[in-house]
C-alpha cells in the first residue's frame, strides 16, 4: 500500500523518497542564501568567558578596630528608605542645605557635634554635609572621624541615608546625609 507523500508509517517515520524529497527542495530554497556579516557595532557578544572562583580571602580588620564596623564605605540606607536615594547623594542631587567641619576634633567630641547638629538642623534641611576628613595627617593614616562619625550616624533615628559627598564637596572626606523631615 502506497502512502501520498508527506506521511508517516507506523512508527513514525517518514518514506526514504519523501525524505530525499525534502532534503532537495530545502536545498533549492537555501541556495542563494548568503551569510550575514559581523555586526559592526559589536552588539552581538560571544559566549562571556567564565574564570575559575576565586579563593575566599580573609576578612580585613576594619581601620578603627575589630570592634568597629566599616561597612559604611559604600553608604547607608535605613530600611523602608528607596535605595535610589543613596544614588541622589552620591551624584549630589540633594543640596547640602549646612555644613559641619570636624577637623581637629577628638572622637568623641565629634561625635557629640554631630548629635547636636543633626538635631538642630533635621527640621531645616532635607540633606546636610558633615565633612570629617580622610585621615591622612592621623596617626597612621587611619581615619578614626569618619569611621565613628558614620557608626553614630547609622543609627541615629533622623538618618534616611548617607553617602561620601561628590567630589567638589569633599569626596570620601565628608559625608551627605538625608535627614528625616
Amino acid at each position: 500500500m502506497k502512502r501520498p507523500p508527506g506521511k508517516h508509517d507506523r512508527t513514525g517515520k517518514k518514506d526514504k523518497a519523501d525524505s530525499d524529497a525534502d532534503v532537495e527542495h530545502f536545498a533549492r530554497a537555501m541556495a542563494d542564501v548568503v551569510r550575514l556579516a559581523p555586526d559592526p557595532r559589536g552588539r552581538v557578544r560571544a559566549i562571556p568567558h567564565i574564570s575559575a572562583p576565586r579563593p575566599a580571602t580573609p576578612s580585613r580588620v576594619p581601620s578603627g578596630g575589630p570592634d568597629v564596623d566599616d561597612r559604611s564605605e559604600a553608604g547607608f540606607v535605613a530600611p523602608g528608605v528607596d535605595r535610589r536615594e543613596l544614588r541622589k547623594l552620591k551624584r549630589g542631587e540633594h543640596t547640602a542645605g549646612s555644613r559641619l567641619d570636624l577637623h581637629g576634633v577628638t572622637s568623641a567630641d565629634a561625635v557629640a557635634s554631630v548629635k547636636r547638629f543633626i538635631d538642630s538642623h533635621r527640621h531645616r534641611h532635607r540633606c546636610v554635609c558633615i565633612v570629617h576628613g580622610r585621615g591622612l595627617h592621623s596617626e597612621g593614616n587611619v581615619s578614626i572621624l569618619k569611621t565613628r562619625v558614620r557608626e553614630y550616624l547609622r543609627h541615629h533615628r533622623a538618618v534616611l541615608a548617607y553617602a561620601d559627598a561628590p567630589r567638589a564637596d569633599g569626596g570620601t572626606g565628608a559625608v551627605y546625609v538625608l535627614l528625616r523631615k
